[in-house]
């Protein structure tokens, strides 16, 4: 009989055991759908599992396997835990860890320096496209300004394909590069402003890759210190893309000598249309523009998020739209900026992209709930 007991009690240890599984756990505060990286401190997640770099995350409840990346921000041990969750309105997820080699899959973003293309620095993840330019341009008949969009209808990387093709202003069934910066901020860039005027500066001049894929590629670009206006000003410009989104979140550290506050503003090139398909959201600090036909290449809608700051929208600039704002020094100034082509078919009039940008605004303001229980 006392081995009976001493039977009986082991096993009902052992079923409290596995229903107190040590899980992650994952709420939806909106009702919208979503696919996007949560993100959970290494030093946190290690120890909570008791594993080290190698582990699976799946589905408590039907053993799915979910994607996950040990993000580095450029230093030489995992700093976080990023995991790609679809998750429902509403919905909650628990997740479970084993220390199980995870299976391996194909990089959802990528990030590189193109020294054959006038110093080029290309991004991308398997929806969008982007490209700065840096010292090699300047000076140029060709020279432009702002962020560069390329227009994709693949969820393939193709930034080294097309930039060995040289033939990336056709669409061969992948998309194109269609979209035009010129003296504008193209697609989401940043400028200084002084005296109601932009005064762009020069373009990047170094480069560090912080994380290279297989979910999210962050990257910082530097800018030379340079006198405008009587003010001597360096930035740099912290920019990450995560799979399975349209828009890139940029982080932006200014630091002017000569003054605690740097007015700037943030914009999108405009086209000549005579009534564009632009909206701002004052309350959500959005805005949305949806270009016309051009040259039957398609639509391409561009959108500003901005979070906090006090934002000024301006709508006389004949070249673009603007959103005017200030960056104080030591101080981060955070943005996002995205993009979307018809002919992806994914998001195909104004009105779905407008609607797209107020969600993404909005699970910014309300982030998904991770705990670890």
């Amino acid at each position: 009989m006392k081995k009976l007991i001493s039977y009986m009690v082991i096993s009902s240890a052992f079923v409290g055991s596995a229903w107190a599984q040590k899980s992650i756990s994952i709420t939806n505060p909106t009702d919208n759908n979503r696919l996007e990286l949560v993100s959970i401190p290494f030093s946190k997640f290690t120890k909570h599992f008791g594993v080290d770099t190698i582990f699976t995350i799946k589905d408590q409840a039907s053993g799915k396997v979910y994607l996950h990346q040990l993000e580095k921000l450029g230093q030489s041990q995992p700093q976080n835990v990023l995991v790609q969750v679809p998750i429902s309105s509403k919905g909650k997820l628990n997740l479970v860890v084993s220390k199980d080699k995870a299976p391996s899959f194909p990089s959802k973003t990528y990030a590189r320096y193109v020294p054959e293309r006038f110093d080029d620095f290309a991004w991308e993840n398997d929806v969008v496209a982007f490209r700065m330019y840096g010292k090699a341009l300047e000076g140029r008949a060709d020279d432009a300004q702002g962020m560069d969009y390329w227009a994709k209808r693949t969820e393939n990387l193709v930034v080294n394909k097309w930039y060995k093709g040289d033939d990336y202003h056709k669409d061969h069934g992948e998309g194109l590069d269609y979209y035009s910066v010129g003296q504008t901020l193209g697609a989401g860039d940043i400028a200084l402003y002084h005296n109601n005027t932009i005064q762009f500066t020069k373009h990047y001049r170094t480069y560090q890759i912080l994380d290279n894929g297989p979910l999210r590629t962050t990257f910082k670009l530097t800018f030379e210190p340079q006198t405008i206006e009587n003010q001597e000003i360096a930035l740099t410009k912290t920019i990450s893309i995560d799979a399975g989104q349209n828009f890139n979140k940029i982080v932006v550290d200014l630091n002017n000598k000569q003054a605690n506050k740097t007015p700037v503003v943030v914009g999108l090139a405009k086209r000549n249309e005579s009534k564009p398909e632009v909206e701002f959201d004052k309350d959500d600090k959005t805005l949305v523009y949806w270009e016309p036909n051009i040259n039957d290449a398609g639509h391409t809608g561009t959108a500003l998020v901005l979070t906090n700051q006090k934002v000024q929208y301006i709508d006389s600039n004949e070249k673009q739209f603007l959103l005017k704002t200030e960056i104080s020094n030591n101080k981060t100034f955070v943005y996002y900026n995205g993009a979307a082509w018809n002919k992806a078919g994914k998001i195909t009039s104004f009105g779905q992209w407008e609607d797209a940008v107020e969600d993404y605004a909005e699970h910014i303001r309300k982030p998904l709930k991770v705990k670890l229980k």
